[in-house]
């Protein structure tokens, strides 16, 4: 990550922030250790940016600890007031399994309006769970981790609505024409099985069986997608077509499947199931990983990829875990 305007601290930034925040959130921290904080705080806005960062990780944690008002800037202070130790942090983070409050690695937080229509969607899911449904017109649902969906039938139209995140659809028979919604456009399945998701980029389609007809939101450029295949698509335009991975379903029986696949990319969708940041060093990020991993058990899948590769797992703090070279 570069540290250009609206973009996220680089790597090593980030790293040397969480270890600030582990080391100024105990009691013991000196007066010296808090002027050294301040000068490598001054020293770089990506340090800025970093510390931003790992404070509002920091702070959704500290929410769900205590109940009380909202915190401000002063989240090394109540953290230090409720003297949360390692150990203690160990345990209170069961307290959010299920919870879907804390963002995963990503920069960028959702915005709390995007939250908002999450939680009053018809169908959800929190971080790090999954969900299968079957409406009443035959149509098989499976939600993703932090997804949401909205349902709209009435006696001619069926539609649904991808609020937030990723959904597999199964079409039902039925007569009334189907219509998916997501931020950047509308899909109309033609007797088919498909997958879609939604990012801060644009969407992801793949279809699996018959195919799907993209429509952008905006520009309205229109493409008939068959099974086997995958696209890309924004508001404005829908990108190259390609092929699509059966592989991909996987998640739905709660696995991650790689062949040759990034570390770096691997971890992020590692990331998707768990609350805190999880990150991966530039040096490793590179590796390709190959295997079946579980996505209901994210610390088993971090543990057998520090047994397959050389790396290993830094947990600076119970929410901020990262992957890096093993030691020589």
């Amino acid at each position: 990550m570069s540290g250009g305007e609206g973009a996220g601290p680089d790597h090593r930034s980030l790293e040397q922030a969480a270890q600030w925040f582990a080391l100024l959130g105990d009691d013991a921290v000196s007066e010296a250790q808090r002027r050294a904080w301040r000068h490598w705080l001054s020293a770089s806005p990506d340090h800025r940016r970093a510390w931003e960062y790992v404070e509002a990780v920091g702070r959704r944690f500290a929410r769900l600890r205590d109940d009380d008002a909202a915190l401000s800037d002063g989240t090394l202070q109540r953290v230090r007031q409720q003297r949360l130790s390692r150990r203690r942090a160990l345990k209170g983070l069961a307290a959010l399994a299920g919870t879907g409050l804390l963002a995963g690695a990503g920069w960028r937080y959702t915005p709390l309006p995007s939250l908002a229509r999450a939680w009053r969607a018809d169908y959800r899911t929190p971080v790090g769970q999954r969900r299968a449904l079957t409406l009443e017109d035959g149509t098989r649902l499976w939600l993703n981790t932090d997804s949401a969906v909205n349902l709209d039938y009435d006696r001619h139209h069926r539609r649904l609505t991808l609020v937030r995140g990723q959904v597999l659809v199964d079409t039902g028979r039925d007569p009334r024409p189907l219509d998916l919604i997501t931020g950047d456009g509308e899909l109309r399945p033609l007797g088919t099985r498909f997958d879609v998701r939604q990012e801060d980029r644009g969407s992801r389609l793949a279809v699996y069986q018959g195919a799907v007809r993209v429509r952008t939101a905006h520009g309205g450029e229109e493409r008939r997608i068959p099974a086997g295949r995958r696209v890309r698509f924004d508001r404005e335009r829908i990108g190259p077509v390609g092929p699509a991975d059966p592989s991909a379903e996987a998640w739905t029986h709660g696995l991650l499947v790689a062949e040759e696949r990034p570390l770096g990319e691997l971890v992020e969708e590692l990331a998707r199931y768990r609350h805190g940041h999880l990150g991966v060093a530039p040096d490793v990020a590179h590796l390709p990983v190959m295997g079946t991993y579980p996505l209901d058990d994210t610390d088993q899948a971090l543990a057998m990829l520090e047994r397959a590769l050389p790396v290993r797992v830094r947990r600076t703090l119970p929410w901020w875990v990262t992957l890096e070279p093993a030691a020589p």
